[in-house]
């Protein structure tokens, strides 16, 4: 009867083992039983090759300059405005407070002087030296009957659902201001979407770089919040507008809080 050569026999010459299974040293590549798989069982001759350890830039890191920041990082990280040497949480200049991040002017005084000077110098029926919301209020329900008779907007809407407003328009358009009206119940920001297409104005405020197309408020200059109804500003406590009253569509840039004297640069 033939023999069948099967499995292979331990390499040690003390076991000679035939095991059907046999293990395969990775390095000597001997042919050993379970008892002497292991390296230090066969006293393997081989030596393992010892892989360096990866580094990084010499395995140095860098760590975040801002207080009380601990973070490291394996490559520097430097804002191009001030130098300093930051994490990625700290890199951006709102981030570590940088000290060459352009702070917004404060509103000056003049600014709003001037808001009211253009304002009034628009509107006749406001008598000089007027001051104070009550006296707002009521010149702002003498302007609305007028706003009545020329605003432009949606013939849809409600008659009460209705906020009529003189929108002074772009320091550049040919217009100076255009009576309009606008749903209550609309955001600012598409009340501005709907004005710049009244007044066949340029809107680029779904591009991230260019200017944004804002409506401001014509007492502070301040750039309404765009996520802001109509309903609520009309109704706001320190500040409103008035279904009748003011509002300034200029062209500012993406930081810029509100309006400042250069955006009112116009024939009054």
């Amino acid at each position: 009867m033939a023999e069948f050569n099967i499995g292979k026999h331990c390499r040690i010459d003390s076991c000679h083992q035939n095991d059907f299974l046999p293990f395969v040293c990775d390095l000597c590549r001997g042919s050993f039983c379970l008892d002497h798989r292991s390296r230090e069982a066969h006293a393997c001759p081989e030596e393992p090759v010892k892989k360096e350890p990866r580094t990084t830039g010499g395995n140095k890191s860098y760590p975040c300059s801002f207080q009380d920041c601990r973070r490291k990082e394996l490559l520097p990280v430097a804002c191009p405005q001030c130098g300093k040497r930051l994490c990625l949480a700290h890199r951006h200049q709102d981030d570590h407070e940088c000290e060459k991040l352009e702070v917004q002017k404060p509103r000056m005084t003049a600014t709003k002087e001037l808001v009211q000077k253009i304002v009034d110098s628009k509107d006749t029926s406001k008598a000089k030296g007027r001051r104070g919301a009550k006296s707002s209020t009521t010149a702002a329900k003498v302007a609305l009957m007028k706003l009545k008779l020329h605003a432009a907007g949606d013939e849809g809407l409600p008659q009460a659902e209705r906020t009529y407003l003189q929108v002074y328009l772009p320091k550049d358009s040919k217009a100076s201001s255009q009576p309009m009206f606008f749903c209550s119940k609309w955001s600012v920001g598409k009340a501005v979407d709907y004005a710049a297409s009244l007044a066949s104005l340029k809107n680029s405020n779904n591009i991230a770089t260019a200017k944004k197309l804002r409506l401001c408020h014509p007492q502070t200059g301040e750039a309404l919040q765009t996520d802001h109804t109509l309903l609520s500003l009309l109704s706001h406590p320190e500040t409103p507008l008035f279904n009748g009253g003011d509002v300034v569509l200029e062209y500012l840039e993406n930081r810029s809080s509100g309006l400042d004297a250069s955006d009112y640069i116009r024939q009054v």
